[in-house]
């Protein structure tokens, strides 16, 4: 059984995830919305230009582009039209049945919201920091399981993710929805880790402790 002591440093919502997009995915999205001659633009910015191209589109196709772009390898051209009508409607990037698309829709939704002046509805995410340390010098801290079953030990008993997912907290089942309910997971050195995560999941008042520990039985 090793044990864990955690140490919460910040909890932040923020609106978009930095570095997402590459000035790449600009260039090649400026075409796909009909931009003449993207090429010119200046790097810094590419993606006002962009807000501005897919603004000459309806909003329903605009998405479409987007979403065909980004997600065209995961889900059908039908798949792709239904999302591209219900993301006005809703919050698809954490309503979505299949969470391991939730980070790419969190993305695509913002930009939209973004470039439309909030007619997309408005989603965010979570950046966690925090410090962890172990008696078990074997421990991977950038182990989605590893440390989402650590860090809901801080939790209240409210929230999604112990409401859903009990029995794979308690390692009575297989985990895998860890790797999708955490975008990513970032060692910075010293024991201290970068967490995100849509707000959906997991928001600064879900937050009961801002230290606390834990033990776990790691396979």
């Amino acid at each position: 059984m090793a044990k864990f002591k955690i140490q919460i440093n910040s909890v932040t919502s923020v609106n978009e995830l930095s570095n997402y997009w590459t000035d790449q995915d600009y260039l090649t999205l400026l075409e796909l919305y009909n931009f003449p001659d993207a090429q010119s633009i200046k790097k810094e910015n590419l993606e006002e230009y962009l807000k501005m191209a897919i603004t000459d589109f309806e909003p329903t196709e605009a998405a479409f582009i987007l979403l065909n772009y980004k997600l065209s390898e995961q889900l059908t051209e039908g798949q792709i039209q239904q999302i591209s009508n219900d993301m006005l409607l809703d919050k698809i990037c954490e309503e979505y049945p299949d969470i391991s698309l939730h980070a790419a829709l969190f993305s695509v939704n913002q930009l939209l919201f973004k470039a439309y002046n909030g007619k997309f509805l408005n989603a965010s995410a979570t950046v966690i920091e925090c410090e962890v340390s172990s008696d078990d010098v074997n421990a991977c801290l950038t182990d989605k399981e590893l440390f989402l079953k650590i860090l809901v030990k801080g939790l209240s008993d409210d929230n999604i993710i112990k409401r859903l997912y009990t029995e794979q907290l308690e390692g009575n089942e297989e985990f895998p929805e860890a790797n999708d309910i955490l975008w990513s997971l970032e060692d910075l050195g010293h024991n201290k880790i970068k967490a995100v995560t849509s707000e959906n999941w997991i928001n600064k008042s879900d937050f009961e402790l801002a230290d606390f520990e834990a033990e776990l039985e790691i396979q």
